[in-house]
């Protein structure tokens, strides 16, 4: 029966909580309190978005007349990584770089593989502009320059990718040239700055904001196919994706930094391992179809990672949480003499393992004949024992290596295994003080995008010494003023995070500063 309120309208408290992975996609529904009131785990297609309609149309069956009581659904997505390994539905982008004469030598896009490049890149060019790391201008801006370039990509380019030396920390000149692009071409083609999107260091940032540029078509038909099967059931709710910091953005922040949307999988898993065991410092292994991946779990959030990222062949610094992949999951397959992976059979797991029937032997198969998780549900040959054996030895030792690699030898931390695949984890695991499996850990990832607050981060560059405080309260506004614009509750936000590092070879003292404030969702 369908909650109401004393005025007789339905109470909208139910969230849906959605993440797609390489193997399944998980959809669950929480209460207000954080009760798991619906859940499923589907198959991933192909497609990826009938994998996404089948598992929102079974928690939605599951509820009844409650579905009247959904307000909101968050989504966390493989689709932009997905468009950007496989090469499919990229936008052509215009790339220009604000840092000439000094940066002509290495033009953007360069190190790209060349079949990302010629998929996405519509031009590329090098105008005046930029800053010196202590704020005085390489060159100044030439209006016309840029007018030029703009009136030569138009009608040929979907987006504008714009990138200015040292841009995070002195944003005007890649401002003052959005507007001249606005004023050039309009606002159908949308516009990526680089001080929004990435850090310091100018490649890695470029290559970001280009690659969120060629995304804005892929995260609008995202959007649009989550809003068909949505408007099928006739739900008219508030959406939000999950980014890769382990927390949200409203839907038109995500359209315009589908970027962020890549490696949201992760962050969504530990922080669901979070809600789902209490704790707010741990090891998290989250074990999939095809991987798994380790994380840890600091203060509640994930724990970001300080080296640049790899997406596609193509070297990134944007935020992502600090992630170890191993190639070992429920699908992963075992060869003859008892090695493991890294070949998996995904989502074909119930098709092609011997457990269900199929003739592949897999970590599921070993997992089962060690008495881990569900028992065999089809014979297992003898002839295959003796190597399924061998790799539950060799997945052990590749569990710990990586539990040592992420703890630095720490040993008295909890680890929390989640996933569909955590039975492979033993219960005594070396290098951690205890193995917990919460209730619900095979979806910890989709009640993660649940139950995710919204955020909003700055990095910039300020004195060390006088006007230090002044910088750090003027960069915390801004942070949280993201986060408002995220979808925050403008009276919840908080600083979480302030970072600060001295930079060297400076003529002044100077630090790196990086803040972060979150908050929980506004009222409907």
């Amino acid at each position: 029966m369908a909650d109401r309120t004393p005025g007789g309208t339905v109470t909208r408290d139910l969230r849906i909580g959605v993440d797609v992975g390489g193997t399944n996609t998980d959809a669950v529904v929480l209460s207000a309190k954080g009760e798991v009131l619906a859940r499923t785990k589907q198959a991933t297609s192909a497609d990826v978005s009938s994998g996404l309609h089948a598992a929102l149309t079974a928690v939605l069956d599951q509820l009844g007349d409650d579905v009247r009581r959904v307000g909101r659904v968050m989504l966390g997505t493989t689709h932009a990584t997905n468009a950007i390994l496989e090469r499919r539905g990229l936008g052509k982008v215009a790339a220009i770089r604000l840092g000439g004469p000094a940066t002509t030598s290495v033009p953007p896009a360069q190190s790209w593989p060349a079949d990302l490049s010629a998929a996405i890149t519509a031009r590329t060019a090098v105008l005046p502009g930029g800053h010196y790391v202590d704020g005085r201008p390489i060159s100044k801006l030439d209006p016309g320059a840029l007018r030029a370039v703009l009136a030569d990509v138009a009608g040929e380019a979907d987006a504008i990718a714009l990138t200015s030396v040292f841009s995070p920390a002195f944003a005007d000149q890649e401002i003052e040239a959005a507007e001249i692009a606005r004023d050039e071409l309009g606002d159908a083609v949308p516009i990526s700055m680089s001080h929004e999107i990435g850090t310091l260091g100018l490649l890695e940032r470029e290559n970001a904001t280009i690659l969120n540029a060629a995304l804005y078509r892929v995260i609008s038909a995202v959007w649009d196919g989550l809003q068909h099967t949505l408007a099928e059931r006739g739900l008219d709710v508030t959406t939000y994706f999950a980014q890769n910091d382990g927390t949200l953005m409203a839907i038109d922040y995500a359209v315009r930094y589908p970027v962020l949307t890549i490696g949201s999988g992760p962050a969504n898993s530990i922080r669901g391992a979070a809600f789902l065991s209490g704790l707010t410092d741990a090891i998290i292994a989250d074990v999939g179809g095809t991987s798994t991946d380790f994380g840890v779990l600091y203060a509640g959030f994930p724990r970001e990672s300080s080296a640049g990222v790899e997406i596609g062949g193509v070297r990134t610094n944007f935020r992502m949480p600090d992630i170890l992949a191993l190639a070992l999951g429920g699908g992963t397959v075992i060869g003859p003499d008892g090695k493991v992976g890294p070949q998996s059979v995904g989502y074909r797991i119930t098709e092609k393992a011997l457990t269900f029937g199929g003739d592949t032997p897999t970590m599921t198969d070993a997992g089962a004949l060690a008495g881990r998780g569900a028992p065999a549900g089809a014979p297992i040959p003898d002839r295959l024992r003796g190597a399924l054996g061998s790799a539950v030895e060799t997945a052990d030792q590749m569990l710990a290596d990586a539990v040592d690699r992420m703890t630095l030898g720490k040993t008295d931390q909890p680890l929390i295994a989640v996933g569909g695949g955590s039975f492979l984890i033993p219960d005594a695991l070396a290098g951690v003080a205890e193995v917990i499996r919460p209730a619900h850990g095979d979806v910890a990832n989709a009640v993660g995008a649940a139950i995710a607050m919204v955020s909003g981060t700055i990095e910039t560059i300020i004195p060390a010494g006088e006007g230090r405080r002044e910088a750090i309260a003027e960069a915390s506004g801004v942070a949280g003023r993201r986060a408002v614009q995220a979808g925050a509750d403008p009276a919840g936000v908080e600083v979480v995070e302030i970072t600060e590092v001295p930079m060297s070879y400076l003529p002044e003292p100077a630090l790196r500063l990086r803040v972060k404030a979150a908050g929980p969702l506004g009222n409907l």
